[in-house]
């Protein structure tokens, strides 16, 4: 087993054994399987201070998962680092050992390269230059429209969502019960599209797509292919690859790609956006809407 599956048991062990610990304890080993990058830089005292604990419920910690003191809980973390496999660059060898464990570890094989192989496609063909043309364009438009059907509606939906912590002029659509072209039908010059489809093209988005340019709205379109009617029609064209073993396209490269537009837009934004994303998660703190363990 290599380092970096030794520091992952210990992690996967922690977890585990997490409801058998003290209360303090509880507070450290929650740091660091939040934080497991954290472990193999860190001293104790570091550790400790970090997750608000004492030094010695930091050790205590360690010796529940079956170590003799930090110093051996911290020594896979460390060679993890040292080898470089914190990042992954034994990737070959890692799928290999997944394929060996039988026909469902193939499959589980191939769904990760594939995952892996379409962000780095992805990112390899998108200039920086262009991402931050395209998010200026959204951050000075007064509303902007997120369009997806089918499994691209969660897509536009997660990232509308997103955005309006900080932003009211995001909305996804089609809204319920209407329709693309009808939630557009008032937008002009002033506003932004942002559309999503891949092959097998929708053809309610490439006909929103279309009256979106009629109207004078800039169009950013993300699909799969220079081919695809929305990335030959739009002002900002970005082509994501979706391969998969699957017969869904692969979301993953979308995801990733509408993230990082998003990080984009909010870095053009004015200074007041951050003030306003902390204001709003601050709210949700004090109404209880996330879950707090006990101190």
């Amino acid at each position: 087993m290599n380092d970096t599956n030794v520091s992952n048991a210990v992690l996967t062990r922690l977890s585990n054994e997490y409801e058998d610990l003290t209360p303090e304890a509880q507070k450290a080993a929650r740091y660091v399987l939040e934080n497991p990058r954290d472990v193999g830089v860190s001293t104790v005292r570091e550790i400790a201070e970090a997750a608000q604990v004492k030094p010695n419920t930091v050790v205590r910690m360690a010796r529940q998962v079956g170590f003799e003191g930090y110093d051996d809980f911290r020594e896979p973390f460390r060679e993890a680092i040292r080898r470089g496999q914190a990042s992954f660059p034994d990737r070959a060898r890692w799928l290999q050992d997944i394929r060996a464990q039988g026909e469902l570890g193939g499959l589980y094989a191939d769904m990760v390269t594939s995952a892996l192989r379409n962000i780095e496609e992805t990112f390899a063909g998108i200039a920086e230059e262009d991402l931050r043309i395209a998010a200026e364009a959204i951050w000075g438009s007064r509303r902007v429209f997120t369009l997806g059907v089918g499994v691209n509606n969660s897509n536009a939906r997660n990232f509308t969502y997103l955005a309006s912590t900080g932003m009211v002029q995001f909305h996804a659509i089609p809204r319920p019960g209407s329709t693309p072209i009808d939630d557009i039908a008032w937008a002009d010059e002033r506003d932004v599209l942002i559309a999503i489809t891949c092959a097998p093209y929708r053809q309610e988005v490439v006909s929103a797509v279309q009256v979106a340019k009629e109207q004078g709205m800039r169009v950013v379109g993300i699909s799969d292919s220079l081919a695809s009617p929305i990335i030959r029609a739009a002002d900002f064209g970005f082509v994501v690859t979706a391969d998969t073993p699957q017969f869904f396209p692969s979301s993953v490269s979308t995801i990733a790609l509408l993230e990082t537009l998003l990080s984009f837009v909010i870095a053009s934004a004015s200074p007041e956006i951050v003030t306003r994303v902390e204001k709003f998660h601050q709210r949700r703190h004090q109404l209880g809407i996330y879950h707090e363990d006990p101190s």
